[in-house]
């Protein structure tokens, strides 16, 4: 199941799932999924969908490092702003003062429940969804600021979305970026080192996170340098995430 939040005609948040062209509203995921099930349907006729916003609004949002195989430690998360959470489709302007820009599409681990107790076996349990994120960075500002506050702080530099997907298998979904149109990355989430349950039981650890929280699995193989003016795509699995930038 495909869903997400629509801001409707009256000015109200909603959520709803995708079926072909439709929109059909639904029930708050998060309570279903605390009752082991799926969203129910909401009766009687949606209502016009004014705008498509991102599919979660995160407490929190967690990058994981070091999950590449040129390193010999374990992974380690960090934490990025929430409020640099946009929409697909919302134009980023990047920044001109801090080097080179590269966009790193990565798999987003939507977050359903309380992570408390949470495992490497029992991850799914604790997992709405997965979708698309473009963790947008300025890499030389690491090497003056290596706790990534600089260098992944520029406003709109987390661009999530459009969809959650509830079926997908966050052990073996596709993830593919593309620039201008033109495939530079394509991998998996087998591919990762560190498989994404491992990441999530990792934060788990050290942190509870809650329902919305994300949880971006790293981009060991699917990030590319980018200019003003390209725009970026991110596929995981079906969910299409876009960003133009300026």
């Amino acid at each position: 199941m495909l869903i997400g939040r629509v801001r409707t005609a009256s000015g109200e948040t909603s959520w709803v799932r995708r079926d072909g062209e439709r929109m059909v509203g639904i029930e708050d995921p998060y309570a279903a999924l605390a009752a082991q099930r799926l969203p129910r349907d909401l009766s009687g006729a949606p209502e016009t969908v004014g705008e498509v916003l991102t599919p979660c609004s995160p407490l929190v949002v967690v990058g994981i490092a070091q999950n590449g195989p040129a390193h010999a430690d374990p992974v380690q998360a960090w934490l990025k702003s929430p409020r640099s959470v946009v929409a697909s489709g919302t134009t980023v302007a990047l920044r001109r003062d801090a080097g080179q820009t590269v966009a790193e599409g990565e798999i987003a681990i939507v977050i359903g429940r309380d992570t408390t107790g949470l495992t490497a076996e029992t991850a799914g349990d604790y997992v709405l969804g997965v979708t698309a994120v473009d963790d947008l960075s300025s890499p030389e500002r690491a090497e003056r600021d290596p706790r990534n506050f600089e260098s992944k702080s520029g406003a709109g530099y987390t661009p999530l979305g459009p969809w959650i997907d509830t079926d997908a298998d966050i052990g073996d979904v596709e993830l593919r970026v593309r620039v201008d149109g033109e495939v530079v990355a394509r991998t998996d989430a087998a591919s990762l080192p560190v498989p994404i349950a491992e990441c999530l039981a990792y934060v788990a650890s050290w942190t509870t996170l809650g329902p919305g929280d994300v949880v971006m699995t790293g981009a060991p193989f699917s990030s590319a340098p980018i200019r003003p003016g390209q725009s970026v795509e991110v596929e995981v699995g079906v969910v299409r995430l876009s960003t133009p930038t300026r």
